[in-house]
C-alpha cells in the first residue's frame, strides 16, 4: 500500500462527457483535504486547456465550473481558509487560486449523491451505478 490518492475527474461540454481522467497522484497527501486540493489543481489545468482549445473555435468558456465535494477544499481555493495541512504544498498546486481570482474558473460544492467522478474509483450497487452511468451519458445497449 503506497498511500497515494487517486486524481479523478470528468469534463463535460454542456451535458456531454468529453474527457475523463483517473490516475494515481505522484505525491502522498497528508490529509483528505490536501488530496482533494491537488486533484482540483490538476483538473484545473485540464479545464484551462479545454478553454484555450474552444477559443480557437471562438467559444468563450471562461468562468468554467469545477465541482468539488469537499467544502474545506473549496474554502482553501477561495482563500477563505488557511489550513496548516496545505501550507507546504508545492507552488504548482496553488495556481488554482490564481485562476479562481481571475474568474477563469468557479468552484462549486457538489453533493456526494451527484458526484459522477465517484464512478471512476468506487463500487456501487446496480441502481446507483445505472444512475451515474446515465448522468455521464452512457446507455445500456
Amino acid at each position: 500500500l503506497d498511500r497515494k490518492s487517486t486524481t479523478r475527474g470528468c469534463q463535460f461540454l454542456g451535458k456531454r462527457l468529453i474527457s475523463w481522467q483517473c490516475k494515481k497522484q505522484t505525491i502522498v497527501a497528508n490529509s483528505t483535504i490536501e488530496a482533494e486540493y491537488v486533484t482540483a489543481a490538476n483538473y484545473c489545468g485540464h479545464v484551462l486547456w479545454i478553454q484555450n482549445q474552444m477559443l480557437d473555435y471562438r467559444f468563450n468558456l471562461m468562468n468554467t465550473k469545477i465541482y468539488i465535494d469537499n467544502e474545506r477544499t473549496i474554502c482553501i481555493v477561495k482563500n477563505l481558509l488557511f489550513h496548516s495541512k496545505t501550507k507546504h504544498k508545492e507552488i504548482r498546486h496553488h495556481f488554482i487560486k490564481d485562476f479562481y481570482e481571475k474568474k477563469l474558473i468557479q468552484v462549486i460544492k457538489i453533493h456526494i449523491d451527484k458526484n459522477v467522478v465517484d464512478l471512476l474509483t468506487k463500487a456501487f450497487d446496480v441502481s446507483r451505478f445505472r444512475f451515474l452511468n446515465a448522468s455521464i451519458g452512457l446507455l445500456n445497449l
